[in-house]
């Protein structure tokens, strides 16, 4: 079922911890996503430990952890991170624990685009930038701001627009590192407008 954020003013929630958000439920962290304002580009350089946070259902919380936390493969998700390559634009990865060593994994694009829940701007990763598995099944998350050092993101992927939107929220802290370097090379000629509904309906006009 398609989710809409409800609010009627955006702050930050600086009072809020790590542990606030692991155990809010979904829906109210999906109300807390829409209250929140988008750090900039520039705000998110280094490694951010990362973890997931409730999900919206029995279903979703399976194939989540099983995702993320599988010893085979791609291991235990450990952080995303994060450089900054231009104004606007960014680039990352996500690191695992996998057979006793850090791992890079799924390198992804980044930029300040409108949520797809709400319109409103929200610091995006657009994996389809790279060939990965991530980019292979169109992952896209959002990130906003709860606090210092604290952000909640959302993450979707899909093959149709309904599938993506399915909001899959996680939790960033930090920096905690600094960004080990960037991952994989870019798809030559990738519009990144169309993994964004806002920015697709905008360059599909004439």
């Amino acid at each position: 079922m398609p989710f809409k954020t409800m609010s009627t003013s955006h702050a930050f929630a600086p009072e809020l911890t790590e542990s606030d958000l692991l155990a809010m439920r979904f829906k109210d962290l999906m109300a807390l996503f829409g209250r929140l304002e988008s750090p900039t580009v520039k705000d998110m350089d280094g490694e951010f430990a990362a973890r997931l946070l409730a999900q919206p259902g029995a279903l979703a919380h399976l194939i989540g952890h099983l995702t993320v936390n599988n010893p085979v493969m791609p291991g235990r998700w450990l952080c995303k991170a994060f450089k900054p390559v231009s104004a606007g634009r960014g680039q990352g990865y996500n690191a695992f624990a996998h057979l006793g060593r850090k791992v890079q994994r799924y390198p992804m694009q980044t930029l300040i685009a409108p949520s797809r829940y709400d319109g409103r701007p929200a610091y995006t990763l657009v994996y389809a930038s790279f060939r990965s598995m991530c980019g292979a099944i169109h992952m896209v998350d959002e990130v906003r701001r709860v606090g210092p050092d604290l952000y909640l993101g959302i993450g979707t992927w899909g093959f149709t627009d309904r599938q993506r939107r399915m909001p899959l929220p996680f939790v960033l802290r930090g920096p905690i590192a600094p960004y080990l370097g960037h991952l994989g090379q870019p798809k030559k000629g990738f519009d990144v407008h169309q993994e964004i509904p806002a920015l697709r309906k905008r360059s599909s006009k004439p």
